[in-house]
């Protein structure tokens, strides 16, 4: 199968992303593989609301979902809607419109992940699986935006905050987008009657939520930010224990 072999590249390239990146061995002209590394991820993101969903619907998710988070950011990035203003750096090229391509894949990515916790900390769905969703996809943005401003200067934030002189509003944003495009995905399942179970494409997507938080905890404690490592770390682990005790089975 295609998502197979496309996790396995994308554990191949994690495993000398961690490498390359924990021990500062990344050439410059090598940028382009952090772009690459969230393209793979929200590809499984992808395939996997493919496989949840089936072809049509799942591919309506996933494009809608794209498409939507895209906008947004390139909203919050021209205007300072929702997020706050800030702009992107050529870093993480290609750029379309001021917003890196690499950004839609990693909403995918983040909504595909969130979409397993949440569920399997709420199985019965409803307004509490979409509040689960949003918090968990908050959680990764606690330790992707620092890690992006701070260290990567992969967006510059005009607006300044407390935390990381990120904005509050930046957080809040995140829970707003993931938590309608939760309710949408919650909708969906219920029209098609699917129920979430914890077989192989549910595991693999937690798994997913765990490495990708973990790639960018590392860089965060490379980079000073002790503070967003251990907090990320901690509610983590707090979230993924929570769905796993409460995981269909």
């Amino acid at each position: 199968m295609w998502e197979d072999r496309i996790f396995k590249l994308f554990i191949f390239w994690y495993i000398c992303g961690f490498i390359l990146l924990g021990f500062d061995l990344l050439p410059s002209w090598l940028e382009w593989a952090n772009a690459f590394f969230l393209i793979l991820a929200g590809t499984l993101g992808f395939l996997y609301f493919l496989n949840r969903f089936g072809l049509i619907s799942g591919s309506i998710l996933g494009v809608f979902i794209f498409f939507s988070t895209f906008i947004v950011e390139w909203a919050g990035s021209d205007s300072g809607f929702l997020f706050g203003s800030y702009d992107y750096t050529e870093r993480f090229a290609p750029n379309i419109f001021g917003v890196p391509i690499a950004i839609g894949f990693a909403w995918l990515m983040v909504m595909a992940t969130t979409h397993v916790v949440a569920r399997w900390a709420v199985p019965s769905g409803g307004f509490l699986y979409s509040v689960a969703g949003a918090i968990g996809a908050v959680i990764i943005d606690l330790i992707i935006d620092p890690v992006a401003y701070q260290v990567k200067q992969y967006w510059i934030w005009e607006d300044t905050g407390l935390y990381y002189d990120i904005p509050w509003t930046n957080f809040f944003g995140w829970f707003v987008v993931a938590f309608i495009l939760h309710t949408a995905i919650d909708l969906l399942m219920k029209k098609k009657s699917l129920v979430i179970t914890a077989e192989k494409p549910e595991k693999r997507m937690v798994l997913l939520y765990v490495l990708m938080i973990a790639m960018f905890v590392m860089l965060g404690s490379i980079g000073g930010l002790l503070f967003a490592a251990f907090l990320t770390t901690g509610l983590t682990i707090l979230i993924v224990l929570v769905a796993w005790k409460r995981r269909p089975v």
